[in-house]
Formats: structure tokens, C-alpha cells, sequence
């Protein structure tokens, strides 16, 4: 671990540009100091890594949080609406307000008119299995594995499965997730818990 914040400390300088004067003109530390820590030549102490953090702009859990893969893998859980399993693929604060998700389209009678929704902005998604009927308006477009649509949001629409259960991954944004994602009885953000179902075994 010593070795990751050393790592840490060290591209962290370099990527402001500073010399190890610079650094130590910030954090009231010697330049000599600076270099043993960041060769590993000195052991690091707490109360010098809280005034490098400082200085870096850091703080000092972000410096000595353990490298751990839960802040990376997202083991998704299904969440379930009638017709529809979603899995969701980020988390709340990634991609700019942009939510990533898997969903697995049943069968079912088509949406009547008044049902399709409208919201601000544009959707996209591509079919990973199965051929998706893509309702626009008093238009039908059908989606077939591999291809990808995008469309407006503010004509009405409905995604649905043609001939057989459809899976797809879709990116909304805020007002598309609000307008299909509401409702699933437990379609959460991943937190990095490990799912007892694996989107690919169902």
C-alpha cells in the first residue's frame, strides 16, 4: 500500500507540473523529505500526508484508499416491472447524469397510443438478442440484433419486443431514466454487491 501512495503522491506532482521545490514550498516540507517519500527512502507519517494532500488538492482518504476493484466492476442486480428485467451498468454519479442499462423485453400486447411516453431529450440503444419494435409515434420501426437506433424523446415512443423476447442496452439521460426506469420493484444502482443473478445466466 505505501507503495501506491508513494505512486500516488509522485503523479500527482508531475501532473501539475511542479518540482519537488514547488511541492515543498506548499506543504512546508524539505524537498529532500519530498524525494525520499516519493522513492520510498523514508517512511511515510500521517502528519505529512495530510499537508501533501492538502497541497495536491486531495484529501487524505482519497490518497490512502486502497486500490480495491469495487470502485470499478459493477455487479449489477435485476430489477423487475411487468415485461421488463433491467440491469443497470453505472452508477449514479458517472457518465454526466447518464444512466447505462440492460433490459429484457417480453412479449406482450403493444402499448396503446395514449402510453407512449414523451420527456425532453434523445435515446439511444442497440439490440443484443432478438429483434426490438421501436414505436414512433404512428411510426414502427423494427430493430434487429446488432443494429442500434437514436431517436428524439419528444415524439411519443415505446421500445417493445417483436416475435420474441428482445435484449438491449440503452443510455438515458435524467428524463429517460425517470420515464422508463420508474417502477422496478428493485432496479437500484449497482453499489459494487455481487449479484446472485448474472445478467448473462438468464
Amino acid at each position: 500500500m505505501d507503495t501506491v501512495i508513494r505512486r500516488r503522491i509522485r503523479g500527482l506532482r508531475l501532473a501539475r507540473g511542479w518540482s519537488l521545490d514547488a511541492l515543498a514550498g506548499r506543504c512546508h516540507l524539505s524537498p529532500s523529505t519530498l524525494s525520499r517519500i516519493e522513492t520510498g527512502h523514508r517512511r511515510i507519517a500521517l502528519d505529512q500526508l495530510v499537508p501533501i494532500a492538502k497541497a495536491l488538492g486531495t484529501t487524505l482518504d482519497e490518497l490512502v484508499e486502497s486500490p480495491g476493484d469495487e470502485d470499478v466492476v459493477i455487479r449489477p442486480e435485476p430489477g423487475h416491472a411487468p415485461g421488463v428485467t433491467t440491469w443497470l451498468l453505472s452508477r449514479e454519479d458517472a457518465l454526466h447524469g447518464m444512466t447505462v442499462a440492460k433490459m429484457r423485453i417480453s412479449p406482450a400486447r403493444p402499448a396503446d397510443a395514449e402510453q407512449l411516453a414523451v420527456h425532453p431529450g434523445r435515446e439511444w440503444f442497440t439490440v443484443l438478442s432478438g429483434t426490438a419494435r421501436l414505436r414512433l409515434g404512428e411510426r414502427t420501426v423494427l430493430v434487429e440484433a446488432g443494429h442500434a437506433a437514436q431517436f428524439s424523446t419528444m415524439v411519443p415512443h415505446a421500445i417493445e419486443a417483436h416475435h420474441g423476447p428482445v435484449e438491449i442496452l440503452t443510455v438515458f439521460d435524467h428524463d429517460g431514466q425517470r420515464a422508463h426506469l420508474h417502477g422496478a420493484d428493485d432496479a437500484a444502482p449497482p453499489h459494487g454487491r455481487r449479484s446472485t443473478a448474472d445478467p448473462g445466466d438468464r
